[in-house]
């Protein structure tokens, strides 16, 4: 008898069990490690608003509007 055979059987029979059982639970608590280290899905940062664009619109029309004023009473082109 090979007994390490025979640990290794228990050990997939025990996870398969474990496995079984929080599916019936509705937990997911005693997952085997493959799915423990599966990379977790990263959630997509918020977007701006449409209200938020339109206010970041404005305030960049008066910097490139002021920018472009100072440029002329300078001389300087940008």
């Amino acid at each position: 008898m090979d007994i390490t055979r025979i640990v290794d059987q228990l050990k997939e029979e025990r996870q398969r069990i474990d496995h079984a059982i929080s599916a019936l639970e509705g937990s997911h608590s005693h997952t085997t490690a493959a799915v423990k280290h599966a990379p977790a899905k990263k959630k997509k940062a918020g977007g701006i608003t449409p209200a938020g664009r339109k206010k970041l619109s404005e305030m960049m029309k008066k910097r490139w509007a002021a920018r472009k004023a100072a440029a002329r009473a300078t001389g300087k082109k940008k």
